[in-house]
């Protein structure tokens, strides 16, 4: 056998390996929520939706993913609007030493260990008094995201040719005429898919959480305190309905992304003309 042919098919081989190993645990994930288990076995003759009748009915983990959505929401709202001010400032700034240093604070919560992130804020909210609930898990969360969201659209906003901005001064836009109608539209997909990974980031973060949490408790603090009893194939329905979720809305947003592109692309020839 030639080494090319030996090569291709080791690597073949390492990645089948790797998608399995990546995959299989959510395949099992969704087989698992159409069956019950006895004494620890599955049990296939049992097949229904009755675990997904059941995860409805259950109040509780209704309430925790209600929050979590709330949150995540939430945060990823503040997140941007806040993300996108501090981005047009910096990239007008100049690298100048304050926004460095604008950009160091933003990116340090994100880069430390989520402990510290969260025993922080955990002990600026007991000296500001403030009650530990949905307020605080939304501001930490917002605070987490904070960097990838920035991250994105100053990429974006320094790939924006300058020029675009200085003819629309020089046609006297005002500088929100000029963010209405070239920069944001620019930002569109930026935007989107930013809060699409900030959102994903704060649904699924937990250990923040934990430290700011009072009595309302978000979906991955509730499973983790369900961990101490064991969990039901009702989670097995949860995670296969948001996985569908998950994946329906990144065909979207990818469908968004290359529809995006193709209209700049072809705006870039057509200018080019």
């Amino acid at each position: 056998m030639k080494p090319g042919r030996l090569r291709d098919i080791l690597l073949g081989s390492t990645t089948v390996a790797v998608f399995v190993l990546l995959y299989l645990p959510i395949l099992l994930v969704f087989v698992l929520s159409f069956f019950s288990m006895r004494r620890g076995r599955i049990n296939w003759q049992s097949f229904s939706v009755d675990w997904y009748v059941r995860l409805f009915e259950n109040e509780a983990l209704g309430a925790a993913l209600y929050k979590s959505l709330v949150v995540g929401l939430l945060a990823v709202a503040g997140a941007t609007v806040f993300a996108t001010l501090v981005a047009l400032y910096v990239n007008s700034a100049r690298a100048s030493r304050l926004s460095k240093s604008i950009e160091y604070v933003i990116y340090l919560p994100f880069l430390l260990p989520p402990i510290i992130t969260g025993l922080s804020l955990l002990i600026m909210f007991r000296e500001l008094d403030v009650p530990r609930g949905l307020f605080t898990i939304t501001v930490g969360h917002a605070v987490f995201v904070l960097a990838i969201v920035y991250r994105i659209i100053l990429t974006r906003l320094k790939a924006l040719s300058g020029t675009l901005v200085e003819a629309a001064h020089d046609l006297g836009a005002s500088r929100l005429q000029t963010f209405r109608y070239i920069i944001l539209p620019n930002l569109r997909t930026p935007l989107l898919t930013a809060g699409l990974l900030a959102f994903a980031l704060s649904f699924d973060e937990t250990m923040i959480t934990l430290f700011l949490t009072g009595a309302e408790a978000t979906l991955p603090v509730r499973l983790y305190a369900m961990m101490r009893v064991g969990f039901t194939p009702e989670i097995n329905a949860l995670v296969t309905l948001v996985l569908g979720f998950s994946i329906v809305l990144t065909i979207v947003v990818a469908l968004t992304w290359r529809n995006t592109t193709g209209l700049e692309g072809h705006s870039s020839r057509s200018s080019g003309q």
